[in-house]
């Protein structure tokens, strides 16, 4: 697991008391029953809540979470409780909504706790959007297009300029700016990067080519051919003076026959669907061929497999399901 880091944010998350300085509860308070509301819900007063009474940050910027990681964040709650207390902000009615400790949350729920240690603050949403995102980028748990929505979602809903966003993250403007940038690029782009497929340095010279269909051949062939960030930088430069480049050069190779339009439309459609680049080869013989699956990193494997078996699952039962169904007619002579 990645080692947070301990400054270099701005303010960072002590500033808000979410840092090393906050009040822990002991181990023990974790696994206490909740039975009445707490004593205290002024800032910086730590209490045990139940579970069930925290709502997820609206604002959280991070959409994957590593399953791996979880279990072993579950295991060491079982085994120590929770060390650093959750932090929330109090919404009515015995609601909180919470602020930070995402992962901590969803750790205790797979140990099957009903209550965990909170501290709380007054924040107004700004204030929310901006301590999530802190604590995420403390803590390098944010994909590039992750930490990319989440600046965009400060600069559009709170109003803020990227030089107020670049000084209240402690990030230059224009890192800011360059961050803001990839969500211009093609979905299947920005899936690529998010997976760890494409590089950042790979990434961003695509923001020079017109059309989404155009970044995403280009990507494609920086992934195939595993170009560098100079690498792409050519590959780019090529490209803007003559978007037929690529084509021109595989016309000239002829790898292999053209392939089949449904094929194509096939690669496109799983590409989208896995996040990575997929390959489709035709065979000599009629109707075989190969299929390749590109992957860049263990991660991105170990995802890959997941999202595989997952569809392989679903498709046993709906085959099961449909013998059954057919299993329960009743047929006539």
């Amino acid at each position: 697991m990645k080692k947070a880091k301990t400054g270099g944010l701005g303010r960072g998350l002590g500033a808000f008391g979410l840092g090393k300085n906050a009040m822990p509860l002991p181990p023990a308070a974790v696994s206490e029953k909740y039975n009445a509301p707490p004593a205290a819900t002024s800032a910086g007063t730590p209490a045990a809540l139940p579970i069930d009474a925290i709502q997820p940050n609206r604002f959280q910027p991070r959409c994957e979470f590593d399953e791996a990681a979880l279990e072993e964040l579950r295991e060491s709650i079982v085994r120590h409780g929770i060390l650093q207390p959750l932090t929330v902000r109090e919404i009515g009615d015995g609601k909180y909504e919470l602020i930070a400790g995402e992962r901590r949350l969803r750790a205790a729920k797979l140990a099957g706790l009903t209550s965990v240690p909170a501290l709380f603050r007054a924040a107004n949403d700004a204030e929310m959007a901006e301590m999530a995102l802190i604590e995420n980028l403390q803590r390098e748990d944010l994909n590039p297009i992750e930490e990319a929505r989440a600046y965009e979602r400060l600069l559009t809903e709170f109003k803020l300029s990227q030089e107020q966003l670049a000084r209240r993250v402690a990030r230059s403007r224009s890192a800011v700016a360059n961050s803001v940038r990839l969500l211009r690029l093609a979905k299947e782009v920005q899936a690529f990067i998010a997976n760890g497929v494409l590089a950042m340095g790979q990434a961003r010279p695509l923001l020079a080519l017109q059309t989404a269909a155009l970044q995403r051949e280009a990507a494609e062939y920086i992934q195939e051919h595993e170009l560098s960030a100079r690498g792409a930088e050519a590959l780019v430069k090529r490209l803007v003076k003559d978007p037929k480049a690529l084509k021109k050069t595989a016309q000239t190779q002829k790898k292999t026959r053209t392939p089949d339009i449904f094929v194509r439309e096939a690669e496109e459609r799983l590409t989208h669907s896995l996040g990575t680049k997929v390959r489709i080869q035709a065979g000599r013989e009629q109707g075989k061929g190969r299929l390749e699956i590109s992957y860049f990193s263990a991660e991105d494997l170990e995802r890959l497999i997941e999202l595989l078996s997952a569809a392989d699952g679903a498709a046993k039962e709906d085959k099961r399901a449909a013998l059954r169904a057919f299993s329960a007619q009743k047929f006539t002579v």
